[in-house]
């Protein structure tokens, strides 16, 4: 037919869609559309034409496709021989349908629903599956308010490819994930408030079906030049890597076993090792995928000389007593990096950089030998610091200090400290060498001049004093530290009364001691311990000389405390003794007698206030001492877990002789609070008197830093 392309009325349609819009549109749209559309009745049928025939088939006349093979036209193709190799279609088993597992559903949130296998042996990395989707989840990212169905479906399409990523992360790389997107934008309300016709009451939700198939396993492993070490050497290092052929093939396995393995050539005395990027091979027909990460030891040594680029500040040789390790031990990263951090400790430098030189190489099955280089940067050594405060205890009080932390390298600092107050006058001028002759053993010497007043002594002293202990500190809590040292002082004292226009007479004494003490520390934590325990012991051998007479004496002293967890509570309890043996106590100088009470003490009293008094109320001090606490540290979930509640009960005695009798026993109890911070808990307690004597406050306020014990 040649009817062309006109219509049925015989007119040519318009060219453009602007010809379809009359002139009458343009000058006033709205009259245009107010008219509508013609009725069907209206509309004007057209008339039909008769088809306009192709000449040549009006010619000739339909085409016979059997004449034209008879008289020869058409080219008859060769009949195609049957190839006997070949399978025929009734060869082929009928397709079967694949047995879909039963799924349920886990819903992540309003607009979001999983569904996983019922079976949970089909997938048993689900939960985990679960947390990490959702942490990356575009649909769980969205903005609060109204959620459209194309932003839906845009952030569907985005999760789709993130769960196909996610179940490769756990080995499954035959999964399937379905997406299904139901409800739509609410509609809009009319006047009336109800909704508007042909609105959708139900909210736009995603489900995706997520069936996760095989799970992949390792199949080959190859570690290049790794594989080359001795087996001996080999085993350690691929223990730390942890993975073996047949294992699931996890993705985060590679991440870590690539990490963990670097650290082991670290630690097992190969400095230069290294790791190429890791690949994975998948083979789906074997369900496996071969692992290839390129692993160069770069040879294996040990600790050399220790060299610094600042000599004069901090020598070689003093960072090498702080080191851990030395010259010949087999390398290992870890005591690199803790060189580094106790470099760092020493607050003389703000930074550190330690790089391991190759001094010789490894020949044979001898180790090679490298150096450490360290760089350093120097800190401000100086320090001015002042304090202004009042405390129950102290009175009113100023105090300021200057220290220059290595005025005489390598650290050794001097520090000028005084003190003004309405209870203490201090003037002290200290010298300390930290790390002497040893990584956290520190050498002290300290002179100083004081007038202090305390609840039972009044002490104006000058005395000279010197220590050599090893400490314990944040980075490295020792299971056991001690104290050496000896002092000599000059002090002119009275004891106090309880009514201060009555004065007791003044005593010179000159007193020459050496003492000791010994830490064993078998709890968790320096200054916030929940479990283990804590045991010192003290002992100092004293002479005195007071008024032409001479009395010779030991000062001993043992505390115990345990800490033990029960569930969100921690229970402290703490018992110390002391005694003075071999001189009364009237022949020994009040401030060396022995005191109870004050916040690391008896709580609910005030400092030395416990003890026996005479007719005037002095505090005559004791030669014996026993003291028990009891306190439970309560976790109460308050900003994140940093506030405890510890109520407490607090006991002790002083007794006059070297064996206590409890005479005067006192008992405090109260309640605190505990801030938790990185350098401690700060500590508040409020502590009463449960069996106060004449001259104790009814209530007693403690602020300090670290626990009470």
């Amino acid at each position: 037919m040649a009817a062309g392309q006109q219509t049925a009325s015989g007119a040519q349609p318009p060219a453009t869609l602007d010809a379809l819009i009359p002139e009458s549109a343009l000058e006033n749209p709205e009259d245009w559309a107010a008219q509508g559309t013609a009725s069907s009745d209206e509309v004007e049928a057209p008339e039909l034409q008769e088809p306009v025939l192709d000449p040549v088939f009006e010619e000739n006349g339909p085409f016979d496709i059997d004449e034209a093979l008879d008289e020869g036209d058409v080219d008859v193709p060769e009949e195609l021989a049957v190839d006997p190799d070949r399978p025929s279609f009734a060869d082929f088993d009928a397709p079967t349908l694949i047995d879909l597992p039963d799924l349920i559903e886990v819903e992540v949130s309003d607009e979001l629903i999983l569904a996983f296998p019922a079976d949970n042996a089909l997938f048993p990395e689900q939960d985990q599956f679960i947390t990490r989707f959702s942490a990356l989840s575009a649909i769980e990212n969205l903005d609060s308010g109204d959620i459209t169905v194309p932003q839906l479906a845009a952030r569907a399409r985005s999760d789709e490819e993130l769960l196909d990523d996610v179940l490769r992360t756990y080995g499954y790389y035959d999964g399937e994930v379905i997406r299904q997107l139901s409800g739509g934008r609410r509609g809009l309300a009319d006047e009336t408030g109800q909704g508007a016709e042909g609105s959708v009451d139900q909210d736009p939700k995603v489900r995706f079906d997520v069936l996760p198939g095989e799970r992949y396993s390792f199949g080959a492993i190859n570690l290049g030049e790794f594989d080359e070490l001795p087996q001996e050497e080999r085993a350690p290092l691929l223990e730390a890597f942890g993975i073996q052929p047949g294992d699931p093939l996890y993705a985060d396995d590679i991440v870590s076993g690539a990490r963990t393995l670097r650290v082991a050539l670290g630690e097992n005395g190969y400095p230069f090792g290294e790791l190429s990027e890791p690949q994975l091979l998948i083979d789906h027909s074997r369900e496996e995928g071969d692992l290839s990460l390129d692993v160069e030891p770069g040879g294996k040594f040990t600790f050399g000389a220790v060299t610094s680029d600042d000599p004069r500040f901090l020598s070689g040789r003093h960072l090498s007593r702080i080191a851990r390790f030395e010259p010949g031990d087999l390398y290992k990263t870890s005591l690199q990096a803790d060189l580094r951090r106790a470099i760092l400790a020493t607050g003389l430098v703000s930074s550190v950089v330690i790089t391991p030189r190759e001094v010789t190489p490894p020949e044979g099955d001898d180790l090679g030998e490298v150096a450490l280089d360290v760089d350093i940067e120097r800190a401000p050594l100086r320090t001015i610091s002042g304090a202004v405060g009042y405390g129950t205890e102290d009175g009113i009080k100023v105090e300021a200090a200057w220290e220059h932390r290595n005025l005489f390298p390598p650290e050794g600092a001097l520090r000028l400290r005084g003190i003004l107050g309405t209870r203490e006058q201090l003037a002290s001028v200290t010298f300390r060498r930290n790390n002497f002759r040893g990584r956290d053993q520190v050498l002290t010497l300290d002179a100083f001049a004081s007038d202090i007043e305390t609840e039972a002594v009044d002490a104006r002293t000058i005395a000279f004093r010197g220590a050599y202990e090893r400490v314990s500190n944040l980075l490295f809590q020792k299971p056991l530290s001690w104290q050496l040292g000896g002092e000599v002082l000059y002090t002119d004292e009275r004891t106090r009364t309880g009514n201060r226009d009555v004065f007791s007479p003044r005593q010179e004494y000159l007193i020459g001691s050496v003492f000791g003490s010994a830490t064993i520390d078998a709890s968790d934590d320096l200054l916030d311990p929940s479990s283990g325990f804590r045991v010192t012991g003290f002992a100092a051998p004293e002479v005195s000389r007071s008024l032409g007479q001479e009395a010779y004496y030991l000062r001993a002293r043992v505390d115990g405390s345990y800490y033990q967890s029960v569930g969100n509570t921690v229970l402290a309890g703490r018992v110390a003794v002391a005694s003075i043996v071999g001189a009364d106590a009237f022949e020994i100088a009040p401030s060396r007698r022995l005191y109870s009470g004050g916040g690391g003490s008896v709580r609910g009293y005030g400092f030395q206030a416990i003890g026996p008094r005479n007719e005037f109320g002095e505090a005559l001090g004791g030669g014996s001492l026993a003291e028990f606490a009891l306190e439970a540290r309560i976790q109460t979930g308050l900003l994140n877990g940093a506030v405890e509640v510890v109520p407490f009960v607090d006991a002790g005695t002083i007794s006059r002789r070297a064996r206590p009798d409890f005479e005067v026993f006192r008992i405090g109890a109260g309640i605190g609070a505990r801030y938790k911070t990185s350098f401690g808990p700060i500590r508040v307690d409020v502590g009463v008197p449960v069996n106060p004597g004449e001259f104790d406050a009814p209530v007693v306020v403690y602020v300090s830093l670290g626990q009470a014990f």
